[in-house]
């Protein structure tokens, strides 16, 4: 008999190219896309952290909505994704995700305009350390945020990743740069 509190945590490989990712979700969304390379071991670790008491099942059928959304998205036919996702942290980490959801498709913003998007100026190594701490690469688009000089600075899922992700968006007919609000 499961624990009340025990979860079912799903979770599949999205393939593209030369990357591999775990992505996984909850019965409320998609809650971790890795990294390229990552071992089942770091992802079972990273749920282990998050969700103690859950169990960690492959299936592939529950994430293929999911599979399908990043699919599109590196295909250029997807510029925003639908469905929910899941993501846990402490309430600085959750409203920092959520900023990162606004910036547009084909837009970056440096880390100072996230820390004035969420009206905390100087807060903008905690936002840097929230933006790495993103457990859902791509659809939470962490990407788009680089310094404040244009640099593309580091990225979870590594740098050749980020700006793989950067020129695709400005490849589908949308330039990329700072903005400036």
């Amino acid at each position: 008999m499961m624990n009340k509190k025990e979860k079912v945590i799903e979770w599949s490989i999205l393939e593209y190219g030369q990357w591999q990712l775990y992505a996984a979700k909850t019965e409320k969304g998609l809650c971790y896309v890795g990294l390229p390379g990552e071992s089942y071991e770091e992802l079972e670790a990273w749920i282990q952290k998050r969700f103690p008491v859950a169990s960690l099942v492959e299936n592939e059928e529950a994430l293929t909505p999911y599979i399908d959304e990043l699919h599109e998205y590196f295909k250029g036919r997807r510029q925003s994704f639908f469905l929910p996702v899941d993501v846990k942290g402490t309430p600085f980490q959750e409203e920092i995700w959520e900023a990162l959801k606004q910036i547009p498709y084909g837009k970056t913003y440096s880390y100072s305009d996230i820390a004035a998007l969420i009206q905390r100026p100087k807060a903008v190594r905690a936002v840097g350390r929230a933006i790495g701490a993103n457990p859902v690469l791509i659809n939470v688009p962490c990407h788009r945020v680089i310094g404040k000089n244009g640099a593309i600075t580091g990225y979870r899922g590594g740098v050749d990743l980020k700006e793989y992700l950067l020129q695709l968006e400005s490849q589908n007919g949308v330039w990329y740069s700072e903005n400036k609000n």
